[in-house]
């Protein structure tokens, strides 16, 4: 039992994959979890086009870089949001994916940058797309050693498309060198953690077999096969104030449900 006065930020993030298509699924998540933060990726419409009116009503303050039908990411905070940063990466062939937000919120006394990223698969190992996918690393290396520096608190959620270890995935011998579990992949994630980051759930969980993820394609949840390629990363000062992190793993066995599960981190205020 925490302590009175203490108070629980809850933060989730959700690779929801077309927020229009999976808006009541949406709803009733935010109804039953009732998150502070909510990081929203792959969202696949414009700001426009975003269910501001339904989202607003629930009680959210709603920041939104948006991209038609495909990409997008969201934040959407109980608090006031402000000093909204996208511009992550300008390279001309791809500056217009919208891959990439942050914001800053004051959620129960905690000062917080937080951002929603949602990382290109890759589409090939050897491809452009997935060396772009290790410049796109780079570039929130460089962006999160940025904040560090700043000393703000910085929660990272998203779609990292990369499972870091072993104990990450349902297979690694068979997937070893694949798609999502390159070894450039994960030595670009760990460039993450070794200048600081820390992996929420990792922390808390350091042997749990969990995963955020699972293939259509394959009947990845009926069959028991995912990949756990979600993450929420934390600065070492937001981590001091980690309590519990995991998996709403029963949301991707709804009807229609998107391939990604919700996961979520829970910071205290003291």
């Amino acid at each position: 039992m925490l302590a009175l006065g203490i108070l629980m930020a809850l933060i989730v993030s959700w690779n929801i994959n077309s927020v229009k298509s999976r808006l009541l699924h949406l709803i009733k998540f935010i109804e039953a979890n009732q998150p502070d933060v909510l990081l929203l990726q792959e969202i696949k419409c414009e700001k426009h086009n975003f269910p501001f009116l339904e989202l607003e009503e629930l009680g959210y303050n709603i920041a939104v870089h948006g991209q038609k039908s495909y990409n997008g990411v969201a934040i959407l905070s109980k608090s006031p949001t402000e000093d909204v940063f996208t511009a992550l990466i300008e390279e001309p062939d791809f500056k217009e994916h919208a891959r990439y937000i942050e914001c800053f919120t004051r959620v129960h006394g905690l000062n917080l940058r937080v951002a929603s990223v949602y990382v290109p698969q890759g589409t090939e190992v050897d491809s452009e797309r997935f060396a772009f996918k290790l410049r796109f690393y780079k570039a929130m290396e460089a962006r999160y050693r940025q904040i560090l520096m700043q000393d703000e608190m910085l929660v990272a959620g998203g779609d990292y498309n990369v499972a870091p270890e072993n104990i990450d995935v349902y297979d690694p011998k068979k997937l070893d060198g694949s798609l999502g579990f390159h070894l450039e992949e994960r030595k670009s994630f760990r460039s993450l953690l070794n200048m600081g980051m820390k992996d929420s759930f990792r922390v808390l969980n350091p042997l749990s077999h969990e995963y955020s993820w699972w293939d259509y394609r394959s009947s990845g949840w009926q069959h028991h096969k995912g990949m756990r390629i979600d993450q929420i990363l934390v600065s070492p000062n937001a981590a001091n104030h980690l309590q519990s992190a995991g998996v709403y793993s029963e949301v991707r066995g709804w009807e229609k449900a998107s391939d990604h599960a919700p996961i979520f981190c829970k910071l205290t205020n003291l």
